[in-house]
């Protein structure tokens, strides 16, 4: 007897560009995502952060795992530029030696291509958002 349909967890196990985004989620490695993402040194993974308030330490664990291959963690907050809480970016920094860079979904989204293409250490914690600019 076959069993039903196995929901998992959303995760690619490699490094990749993303190839766009918009729509409420990314395009990667041939393959889409509807909703956030973190693109880790350890792969690509679905995100339950819907909007820039939702970051916090909890949502962020899988980077705080992956920090040892981490110098820099972009992050996407949406359409729009915010700034990360001073004690997240203090303990991401301190604790975990991970650089924060804010900006807008899409400019985290061209500046981790490029620093992926430079072989950078750097990971992007991506807000979706419905329209690419």
């Amino acid at each position: 007897m076959r069993a039903g349909i196995e929901i998992r967890d959303a995760h690619f196990p490699g490094r990749a560009p993303i190839d766009a985004y918009g729509n409420g989620g990314f395009r990667f490695a041939e393959m889409s995502h509807r909703g956030s993402i973190l693109a880790l040194p350890s792969g690509i993974y679905g995100w339950d952060a819907a909007t820039f308030e939702d970051i916090d330490l909890t949502r962020l664990e899988k980077v705080v795992a992956d920090a040892d291959e981490i110098e820099v963690l972009l992050v996407g907050c949406g359409p729009d530029l915010r700034v990360l809480p001073k004690a997240l970016r203090d303990t991401l920094r301190t604790e975990h030696g991970i650089v924060t860079e804010t900006m807008a979904t899409g400019a985290a989204v061209r500046t981790f291509n490029v620093l992926l293409a430079e072989e950078r250490a750097v990971a992007a914690a991506l807000i979706a958002v419905e329209e690419a600019r």
